[in-house]
Parts: C-alpha cells; sequence; structure tokens
C-alpha cells in the first residue's frame, strides 16, 4: 500500500500518496497555483520559478512544482502568503523585462497565461527603462512552426516534450544566460510527427502554427468537440472554426486516450475540405467528361442501373465502403448492401484478406480488448504486423511511455523494426505473412531458439503482456495473438489503421459478417438481423479480391464505392483498374476528385467530411465516441446515410431511419451478439511458418508498409503538413544490397508484375533478407502497381544510379 502523507494548503487539510507534487496536491484542493513550465504530463524541471510556496520551516520560498508533500507541513500559497506573492510578482517582472509588447498582433492574445498571470498576480508598472532584446522573428523551426525568439521564458516545456514524449529531440536550449534560446540544430529541422504539440503547450506566443498565424483570436472562433478521423486512434479534437471556416484543430484532454496529445495529421489535416478537388455537388457522366447534374438526375441514374443489374441476374452488385466512416454511415451501408441490394458482396478492407479472417473479425466483437492503459501497463508488449508511429501514432507514444517510464520489453514480430527500431527490445523476425505461426510458437510449451525463446521467457515471467496485430499481419494472427495473450492472462488487440474500420466490423461489412459481431451463416445470428432488416442474402458473399475478378471479367454490373478510391488503394492496381474499366456503372460516394473519380465514375455523390456532420466513431479499443458538427459543408453535400437512405427511397424500400436519432437508436436495438463468437483455433487458421523467396538473388519479397504523411486524399491542401513527409524510399537488408551493388541513396528500380517504382534506397540491417520495404501511397504510382492479379508483392531489383547517394544519405 502506497505510503500517505497528511499536510496543509493554506490551512485546508489533505492527505496524497507520499511523493506527490506540492503543485498537483494544490490542484485537488481547487487551488491553483501559478506556472509556465509546468505540465501534468511532463517531468518536472523548476525552469520558470514562477509556483513558489511558502513552507513552514525552509528558510526561502519553495517551487511548487519540483518539491513533494511533506508530512505535518503547512504550505502557504500566494493566496495567504505574502513571501510566496512578492516571489511570483518579482519573477514576472523579470519574465517581462526582455517580452516583447506584441500581445495585440500574437496568435497567443487572449488565451495567454503570461497575459493572465501578468494581470492577476503582476506589477501595474514597469521599472525596466532600458532598450529590450530583439531578433530577427519570426525563424521558422520547420515548415508548420515558427519561432519568436523574444517572447520565449525558456520555460523548456517544448525541448522537454520532445526529448520526453515524442523522442525527437530536435529543437533544444542553445547559449547560456540573458543569450539562452530555443533553437533547432542547422543541419537537423524540426521534422516530428508530433511537432504540434509544442504549440498547444507553450505558455506564450513563442512557437506560432504557420497556417494559423494571424488567422484569429481565441475570442471569435466556435469552439467544437470532435474526434480526429484519420487513424484508429479515437484521438479527441477541438475544431475551431471561424465564419464558418476552420482555422485550427487542437488536442482536447482525454486521458484515456490521447492523454493531451495529437500527431500533425489529425492536427493540420483538414484543409482538404475546401481544397480546389473536393467534390461539392452530384455528377454524371457524358462521354469522357463529368458534367453537373441534380440529385434528382443522379439518383434516377441509379435506379436504372440497379434494377438492370438485378434483372440480369444475382451477384450483379457489390459494395466496397473503405474505411472512413462514421459508425452510423458503416451501418446503414450494411443494411443498404443486404435489405435494399439484396447481396452479401460488401467489403471495407482495401487488401485481400484471408477467408478465415471473417470468424475472427467476427469473434473480436464483443471480446474484452486491450486498452492504451494495458498497453502503458504492460511489462512485454508483443507487435505483429503493425508500424505503429506510421499508422497510429498516440499509440505510438503509449508504447514510448511504457518504455521510458517502467522498461517496458517492446517485442516486433515480422519482416522489419519499422519506426520501433530504437524501443525494440527484441526482433522475432519472420517472412511476411508468417507472423502467426511464430505467435503460435511462442503461446507453446516447445524449446525455442534466439530471439523467439528470450521472449517466450520473459513472456512467462511477467503478467499481463499485451499483444497487438496490425492488419499486415498474416492469416489467423488474431487467433494465434489471442491465443498468446491468454497463456500469461494479458490482453489483445487487434489495430487497424484506418478511423472507421473498428466501427465497419461492428457494422457487418464483410461479406458473411452482420452487425454486432454476427455471422450470416448463423442460424440464430440471422434471425436476429432479420428480424430489424427483413430478409438478408442467403449465402455469404464475395470479399474484395472476388469482388475485383469477377468485375474484371464483366461479371459485376453496379459497383457502389464509399470513401474508397480503389484506383490507388487496392493491393493490386492493375486488377482494379482493370475491374473499374469493366463495371457497367461505378457509383462513387466521396469527398473528393480521386483517380477513381476522374477516370472511371458514372456516377458521383458529395459526402459531407467529418467536421461537417456529427456521429459516432469507434476506435481500435472498441472505444466509442461521438462527435458534434463544427461547420456547414457546401450546400449540395450530404451525410453517407442521408444518401443512402434516399437511393433505398428511389429503389422502393425504407431503411427505417429518416434522422440521425432514429438511425442511433436502431443500432442500439440491433445491439451486439450476447456471447461473442468463439475465435478460430490456431491450428483451424495458422499457415505453416514460410521463409521469403530469393532463391535465384535476384527476385524478393516486397512488404508494402503504410507512411502517416501520404498522397492520401484527405491531406490534400495541407502544404505545409506534406512539407514534413519523410522521403519514400525503398529499404533493404545489407546483404541485399550488397547482392545488388547498392549503397545507401543510390536510385532503385523496384519493377514488379503490372509496374515499378523508383526510389532512393536505405539500408536497414533489421530487414529480412529477400524483402525490401516500399511505401504503398508515397508516389505518382501506389506499391499496387508491384503486385499481380492476386496481390502478391514480388519484385526484382535493379540499380538505376548513384546520382542521389550523397544527398539521401
Amino acid at each position: 500500500m502506497t505510503e500517505q502523507v497528511t499536510f496543509t494548503i493554506d490551512g485546508q487539510e489533505i492527505t496524497v500518496p507520499k511523493g506527490t507534487l506540492i503543485i498537483r496536491a494544490a490542484e485537488e484542493l481547487g487551488i491553483i497555483v501559478p506556472r509556465f513550465c509546468d505540465h501534468p504530463l511532463l517531468d518536472p524541471v523548476g525552469a520558470c520559478r514562477q509556483c513558489m510556496v511558502e513552507i513552514e520551516g525552509m528558510p526561502k520560498p519553495m517551487m511548487a512544482c519540483t518539491t513533494t508533500v511533506m508530512p505535518d507541513k503547512a504550505v502557504k500559497t500566494h493566496l495567504t502568503s505574502e513571501l510566496a506573492r512578492k516571489g511570483q510578482e518579482g519573477t514576472l517582472e523579470f519574465l517581462l523585462i526582455n517580452h516583447p509588447l506584441d500581445c495585440p498582433m500574437c496568435d497567443k492574445g487572449g488565451e495567454c497565461p503570461l497575459q493572465d498571470q501578468a494581470l492577476a498576480h503582476g506589477s501595474n508598472a514597469s521599472r525596466f527603462i532600458d532598450q529590450k532584446r530583439r531578433y530577427d522573428k519570426p525563424v521558422a523551426v520547420s515548415q508548420q512552426i515558427l519561432l519568436d525568439r523574444e517572447r520565449c521564458v525558456l520555460c523548456a516545456r517544448c525541448t522537454r516534450f520532445s526529448e520526453q514524449i515524442s523522442g525527437d529531440p530536435f529543437i533544444e536550449l542553445f547559449e547560456r544566460g540573458a543569450l539562452e534560446q530555443v533553437a533547432i540544430y542547422e543541419d537537423e529541422p524540426y521534422e516530428s510527427y508530433f511537432s504540434g504539440n509544442v504549440i498547444q503547450i507553450c505558455p506564450v506566443g513563442a512557437l506560432t502554427s504557420t497556417s494559423y498565424r494571424f488567422r484569429a483570436r481565441p475570442f471569435d472562433v466556435v469552439t467544437t468537440p470532435s474526434v480526429c478521423d484519420h487513424c484508429s486512434a479515437g484521438c479527441t479534437l477541438t475544431v475551431q472554426s471561424r465564419r464558418g471556416e476552420i482555422q485550427r484543430q487542437l488536442a482536447r484532454t482525454n486521458m484515456a486516450v490521447n492523454e493531451a496529445w495529437n500527431c500533425d495529421k489529425g492536427r493540420f489535416g483538414f484543409p482538404h475540405l475546401t481544397a480546389a478537388t473536393r467534390i461539392t455537388e452530384p455528377k454524371l457522366r457524358d462521354g469522357d467528361a463529368l458534367v453537373t447534374a441534380s440529385w434528382t438526375d443522379v439518383l434516377r441514374r441509379i435506379r436504372s442501373a440497379v434494377t438492370a443489374a438485378r434483372e440480369a441476374g444475382p451477384g450483379r452488385i457489390a459494395v466496397v465502403t473503405g474505411s472512413r466512416l462514421a459508425d452510423e454511415d458503416a451501418y446503414a451501408a450494411s443494411k443498404y448492401a443486404r435489405a435494399v441490394l439484396g447481396t452479401d458482396d460488401v467489403d471495407h478492407r482495401t487488401r485481400f484478406a484471408p477467408a478465415s479472417e471473417r470468424d475472427e473479425l467476427a469473434g473480436i466483437v464483443g471480446r474484452d480488448t486491450a486498452t492504451y492503459a494495458d498497453v502503458e501497463r504492460a511489462g512485454v508488449i508483443v507487435v505483429a504486423g503493425l508500424d505503429p508511429e506510421e499508422e497510429v501514432p498516440i499509440l505510438h507514444l503509449r508504447l514510448r511511455k511504457a518504455w521510458r517510464n517502467h522498461q517496458a520489453r517492446i517485442v516486433v514480430v515480422g519482416p522489419h523494426l519499422g519506426t520501433l527500431a530504437d524501443l525494440a527490445w527484441r526482433h522475432v523476425v519472420t517472412a511476411p505473412g508468417t507472423e502467426a505461426a511464430v505467435l503460435a510458437q511462442l503461446a507453446g510449451d516447445g524449446p525455442l531458439d534466439g530471439s523467439a525463446g528470450e521472449v517466450a521467457e520473459a513472456l512467462r515471467e511477467v503478467d499481463a503482456p499485451v499483444v497487438l496485430v496490425g492488419e499486415r499481419a498474416g492469416a489467423g494472427s488474431i487467433s494465434a495473438a489471442a491465443a498468446l495473450a491468454a497463456a500469461g492472462d494479458g490482453g489483445v488487440a487487434y489495430v487497424p489503421r484506418r478511423a472507421g474500420a473498428r466501427g465497419a466490423i461492428e457494422a457487418g461489412l464483410a461479406a458473411g459478417l452482420l452487425p454486432g459481431g454476427r455471422r450470416l451463416d448463423d442460424a440464430d445470428d440471422r434471425a436476429a438481423i432479420e428480424e430489424h432488416w427483413g430478409a438478408l442474402p442467403a449465402e455469404r458473399g464475395r470479399d474484395l479480391h472476388a469482388i475485383l475478378t469477377d468485375a474484371a471479367a464483366g461479371r459485376i454490373d453496379v459497383l457502389h464505392l464509399i470513401g474508397v478510391d480503389l484506383a490507388r488503394d487496392a493491393p493490386s492496381a492493375e486488377l482494379a483498374r482493370a475491374a473499374l474499366a469493366k463495371v457497367g456503372t461505378v457509383i462513387v460516394q466521396d469527398l473528393a476528385r480521386t483517380e477513381t473519380v476522374a477516370g472511371f465514375a458514372d456516377v458521383v455523390l458529395p459526402a459531407a467530411g467529418r467536421q461537417e456532420r456529427a456521429g459516432t466513431t469507434t476506435n481500435w479499443e472498441g472505444r466509442r465516441q461521438r462527435f458534434a458538427r463544427a461547420i456547414d459543408g457546401p450546400d449540395l453535400v450530404q451525410e453517407d446515410w442521408e444518401i443512402l437512405v434516399q437511393i433505398a427511397a428511389i429503389l422502393g424500400k425504407d431503411l427505417g431511419f429518416s434522422d440521425l436519432a432514429a438511425l442511433r437508436a436502431e443500432v442500439e436495438r440491433v445491439g451486439r451478439r450476447a456471447t461473442p463468437h468463439p475465435l478460430p483455433t490456431v491450428d483451424e487458421v495458422v499457415p505453416a511458418v514460410g521463409t521469403a523467396a530469393d532463391d535465384d538473388g535476384a527476385g524478393v519479397t516486397v512488404v508494402a508498409r503504410p507512411l502517416l504523411l501520404d498522397h492520401g486524399t484527405m491531406l490534400t491542401g495541407a502544404t505545409d503538413l506534406l512539407a514534413t513527409a519523410r522521403p519514400a524510399t525503398v529499404a533493404l537488408s545489407p546483404a541485399d544490397a550488397a547482392a545488388h551493388d547498392i549503397a545507401a541513396g543510390d536510385l532503385v528500380e523496384v519493377a514488379g508484375a503490372n509496374g515499378s517504382l523508383t526510389l532512393p534506397a536505405v539500408l536497414a540491417p533489421d530487414v529480412l533478407s529477400g524483402t525490401v520495404v516500399v511505401p504503398t501511397n508515397s508516389t505518382d504510382e501506389p506499391a499496387g502497381v508491384l503486385a499481380d492479379r492476386d496481390g502478391r508483392l514480388t519484385a526484382t531489383l535493379t540499380k538505376v544510379s548513384s546520382d542521389a547517394a550523397e544527398e539521401v544519405a
């Protein structure tokens, strides 16, 4: 049991755990001690000296942010101590000596702690008559952050965040004494996925955003709570708008999810809503062109196409949704496909998943899953098929927190370490797609050698390990991970990349999957859904690969795409483009004019963005969070579920809801299955261990991994943000590089079944020999051009030139 300490603050007695900082204890009593450098999620440093308190028996004032509580002591804050009050007033006077009078033009005006404290605790006159310090300003710390050095009070919040939280210590305090200032190394710009947080936690206007600078003031914006729509982390946001336009997005404190942080993609990635590529009105294809049409015209075209497809026979209609949809939209799409179109040919996954994954997805709905808190507490964390910093950045911060605060042992299972290279304790190397077999071995009792043996021993030593499985883990990985976690009484979680993926699973947006973790081939599950939807399709439908294969063969007449750019997102670009070209009517319901819209859409339906509507989203933990409408969208744009309601109506069907409240009520009535389906056994779904193919020294297996900042539709227009994107490279092992006479920085052509990518080479010792790693959507052509029609990524390497070697290296 933690030892308790009892003492008084301003005459009020309080008991707190030993080691508690006085400033935290005061907050429990509702007493706010003035501070600049203190932040509850950063290590105490005592840099600003503003939080002085008087402590009984101490010869001088003490810093409340660095001093821990002491038994039976009387602590007096500025509210009851003249000594503390005068000390704080003097500190403020010194801080303001060189602080410029920028308040009328400073972006921090109206929300500035220095302003507030100068008014509440400072003197009403200045004794300083000399010239203030001046610097050239602003200095571009990065493409997104500007630094006004004379405003800085040297609180070290930004440098501590970079070192302690994000692990990107590119911003530091330079010089000493009166010359001390925040700066960056000349040859190392501040490029971090989390850099925007230093703007938000800066207590003055020293660090400002290039996109928000001189745009608005806190008192003339409308503030709306929201949830980020870029990945499955579920970060809570504050959206601030002025005159109907978003000015900025900020991290909103939610200690259970994102604490007080968010990534730059969630903070700055909203200009797509007003970009030139935004779809703002319905369109119909007329020859080679898309022409503006009325909603009536596009709905009639859809009715004609669907009616003709039905007359042609069964199996002529399919729906692919992608994973950007809100939970309500996903539910409406699932019901629309089954109850209106009469098809189970539906998928939300933009990858070719094994058939067994349906049963694994059904099994995770309603099942206890690992959470952020579990990750933070775990002694051993196994990560398979997932690169957290690139896919779910806030999860990466939790992994780093566990590693930093209590030396959690992070184990990576897969062909490469990715961005976990600095955190990983052990790397259990396995060929792409065989992660499940390794996880199953770690859960077994048999002897293991090398890193696998050390990991198995560590798992037996700790309580409650956590296993995290990403989308790129091979067939059976969810079941194998669950068995591994269960062996140590730990937690397991499936961590998809996109924001709407978990909600799509809950809604049943996959062939054979029904809402609430139910299955189409289970009689009780069918009956439960038919009670609300009416008759369901008799047989399990096709997944994405089967849909595209049949479409390319001319066996699908209507393909309805909702929030997905198949021409770029599909694992096989050749198959996707062939399928889209062959389908009679391609209906695209999306935010922007994508490659699919421009080249293949016959009907275009403009959809509302996250900030333009209200809804619910489910993150990778299974945590549901609601978000509110922040701004109005363009006049002719509609919410995805509203569009589906209208299509159903013109087809003579009623989806059963006409407003968001009724839709949510139906979702609640349908609910989840009372008892989750059991996950398949490891023997049923886990393939044997394989190896990467490189028999002749020329062919390699390609691993395509996403980068956080890529060519995605929802990053259109975010120019400053994209300027900080990591370069697209091909990562290969030193052995493969030597075999192909490739040096770091050389331009290398990776040639696949139907195309090639030419990228600079990076030599990575953690990459499995015979395997190369390329980005999925960070070049003019997606990685899908390397794949054959089954999505197999195999390629040959050819050195193009050494021209880029010096620059890239």
